[in-house]
């Protein structure tokens, strides 16, 4: 279980659908929690950098990183392998690309080869079109690539991707499961590990997206960000036991 953090500017938020952020609080005092809490990895993604073409805060990134206890994967706004390099410099043990792997899959190539596969992730963001057909998208969801997620999911694969992490635009911050249909299609489509995310309410979700989808792992941000939907900020992970 991986709690997905979306750095916006200094702050970090949570959207739903990936629109209307929300401020969640200050992301090193939330590292911090987490750090008590026991979570095992963190995702942290910043929703701007790319949409708005913001230069990556590295300063920032090393503040955050250096608070850290556990493994910690950084995505938004790298688009070439100084920006993964930097980034790695920073203290994060995986790069996420997502645009700029539609554009220029030769980065995947060349971080994987540089740094092992499992440090370079594919962030794959997905919905139906007006025909009711999965899409990936780009651009902070904004861009309709109107590339199928499997076929897309395997091409990245061959180009050295070591994961996958797959988000449901429509699912996320909704609270209403995961969409097991894309996750099960995408983790039969490929041998490398496919993190799932967007709608997680409770444990059921979680053992629903591996068992009936197939995914390794799974990512939420509301349910380890609020008290419950419609309340207000509290973050939690759950216990050892309760996991178990």
């Amino acid at each position: 279980m991986i709690p997905a953090l979306l750095l916006l500017k200094d702050g970090l938020y949570k959207t739903v659908k990936f629109k209307n952020p929300a401020y969640i609080g200050d992301p090193i005092n939330v590292v911090k929690i987490f750090n008590e809490k026991g979570a095992d990895e963190i995702v942290l993604l910043d929703i701007a950098a790319t949409k708005e073409n913001i230069q990556i805060n590295f300063k920032k990134l090393s503040e955050i990183a250096g608070e850290a206890f556990m493994p910690m994967a950084y995505g938004g706004g790298i688009a070439t392998y100084k920006d993964a390099q930097r980034t790695f410099d920073c203290g994060f043990e995986k790069v996420i690309i997502n645009s700029a792997a539609e554009k220029n899959p030769s980065l995947i190539t060349k971080i994987a080869k540089t740094y092992g596969a499992q440090s370079a992730v594919l962030s794959m963001d997905v919905k139906r079109d007006l025909f009711g057909r999965y899409r990936v998208y780009t651009r902070g969801g904004t861009k309709n690539t109107g590339l199928p997620p499997v076929e897309y999911a395997k091409k990245m694969e061959l180009t050295g991707a070591g994961e996958i992490f797959l988000n449901a635009i429509h699912k996320d911050g909704t609270w209403n499961g995961y969409d097991i249909e894309i996750i099960k299609q995408v983790s039969k489509a490929v041998n490398i590990p496919v993190i799932a995310s967007g709608g997680a309410s409770g444990m059921d979700d979680f053992k629903k997206a591996i068992i009936d989808g197939g995914a390794s792992a799974v990512a939420a941000a509301s349910m380890f960000v609020y008290q419950k939907k419609g309340k207000g900020v509290l973050i939690t992970f759950p216990t050892e036991e309760l996991i178990l």
